[in-house]
């Protein structure tokens, strides 16, 4: 689990993360770090496959990939992959335009780095992208916004982003329909850490999206980023099993789980 250190620091930093604003700066770094301690309350692996993901992207495409973080959020796969990767590009797509704003600021001045503003539901957002093919598409606890319809239409539009050999992963939600015991054990056993970490000062999804409105430089976007949006996801969250076979049928020539923990999973799709 998150340590109580780690959690306290999530607390101050999300709220002091715009602190800098009256001397006309926005510190951009305390606004990508408090994202990352939010994620990380709820899920206290996700460094565990980020690092699967991309010691993945190296066995099959090479230290040097040009990447499509898709629905990048704040950037934090592209900032790993970078960190991991120095010579390797990204392209970051998302509709969100607070956490866009954030990515924007943080990766400001790097060359390596794209952002393209697009509507995954929107038949024709490929056509924003600033390149036809990518050697890796990832994405991260974020697809799960699109029900299992839209999701597997929009798996069918990635094959053609990626060039021979290219790999697809994505990191969710997906929890097995048979194990109806163990996901509920699973559950309240990590809600009751949640709420230990909670009463040290750990900030939720709901806490930080206030902060971020209170912050000047951010609170036209959330604003506009909620009346997108709305409060809660209209998805679902199919089994790993589905991920894989969905992909397999809409052209990918191998796909399977590469990692999961008791609730999440990375799966893999080879093109």
């Amino acid at each position: 689990m998150t340590d109580t250190a780690d959690t306290a620091d999530t607390a101050s930093t999300a709220a002091t993360a715009g602190t800098t604003e009256a001397a006309g700066t926005t510190d951009w770094q305390a606004w990508q770090d408090s994202w990352d301690r939010q994620q990380e309350w709820y899920m206290p692996d996700r460094e565990e496959r980020f690092r699967v993901m991309l010691d993945m992207v190296e066995a099959l495409v090479g230290p040097a990939p040009r990447v499509l973080d898709l629905a990048c959020g704040t950037g934090s796969i592209t900032d790993r992959v970078l960190k991991r990767f120095p010579e390797a590009t990204s392209t970051g797509v998302d509709l969100d335009p607070a956490l866009l704003t954030i990515a924007e600021g943080h990766f400001a001045g790097d060359a390596r780095v794209t952002f393209v503003t697009a509507d995954l539901k929107d038949p024709n957002w490929r056509a924003a992208l600033p390149h036809t093919t990518y050697d890796a598409i990832l994405t991260a606890t974020a697809l799960h916004w699109l029900p299992s319809e839209e999701l597997a239409v929009l798996y069918g539009q990635l094959a053609p982003l990626l060039a021979p050999g290219g790999v697809f992963m994505n990191a969710d939600h997906m929890p097995d329909p048979a194990t109806p015991r163990i996901d509920a054990a699973e559950h309240a056993h990590r809600h009751a850490g949640m709420d230990r970490a909670k009463a040290t000062g750990a900030v939720d999804w709901r806490e930080w999206w206030a902060l971020a409105g209170a912050e000047p430089a951010l609170a036209e976007q959330v604003e506009r980023r909620f009346e997108i949006y709305g409060e809660h996801a209209d998805g679902d969250t199919p089994s790993a099993a589905w991920h894989a076979e969905t992909l397999r049928a809409v052209g990918f020539a191998e796909a399977r789980t590469v990692w999961r923990s008791p609730s999440d999973a990375l799966v893999l799709g080879l093109k």
